[in-house]
């Protein structure tokens, strides 16, 4: 059973989330919160698996407090506003994917199924605004634990992460089989201490392995 802790400050739309999630056999909404300090509050006190938290909330906006949820949840970040600067900032704050509001529900079920597994949730159209935007800002690469751990296949494999591209579309570049695509990400997750794919993606940004003209 997936755990979910709703935070959003329309309790229209909280109601709406709820009454599409307890209706999965797999699925319970523990608790649901109007602000973002709230939500931090009762995922420590709840302990949920997923939590769809909202960016724009009074107080405590959604960004910080996914900077300061407990270790355990993944957080999929809810938004009207599709913009890039949300997206690479709920990444590097540690979301596991980004969803706008208007999808549809049976998308939003899959999505939290899939971030629920372990899975990050980031389409590849999305991941590569990401890069021209961090590409844009110029910023220097910055240094990163357990980089240097890497062997040459898994930093080009990490690189070809940080590009949005599936581990089938890896394979395929790499003429190697895409179960071997998928162990090379898991052990470049592991040596990277990143808890999802979309962690590699904002390593691949800030250690500079994504060149800008690869965007």
């Amino acid at each position: 059973m997936i755990k979910l802790l709703l935070a959003d400050d329309q309790a229209l739309v909280r109601a709406g989330f709820k009454a599409l999630l307890d209706a999965q056999a797999d699925m319970t909404v523990v608790a649901e919160a109007s602000d973002g300090a709230e939500a931090v509050r009762l995922a420590r006190q709840h302990g949920p698996d997923v939590v769809l938290m909202d960016i724009r909330m009074p107080g405590t906006d959604g960004l910080t407090a996914t900077r300061q949820m407990p270790e355990g949840p993944r957080i999929i970040i809810l938004t009207t506003f599709e913009l890039d600067e949300y997206v690479f900032e709920a990444l590097r704050g540690g979301a596991s994917g980004f969803l706008v509001k208007d999808t549809e529900p049976a998308e939003l079920i899959q999505a939290v199924r899939v971030v629920a597994a372990g899975e990050a949730l980031l389409s590849p159209s999305v991941t590569r605004r990401l890069i021209a935007e961090y590409a844009s800002r110029a910023k220097e690469p910055v240094a990163v634990d357990g980089l240097d751990q890497l062997t040459e296949r898994e930093r080009e494999v990490l690189a070809l992460v940080g590009t949005g591209m599936t581990n089938d579309e890896i394979a395929a570049k790499l003429f190697m089989s895409p179960a071997t695509a998928k162990t090379h990400v898991s052990r470049a997750m592991m040596k990277l201490h990143a808890r999802d794919r979309a962690q590699l993606v904002v390593i691949a940004y800030e250690s500079g392995l994504v060149k800008p003209g690869w965007a």
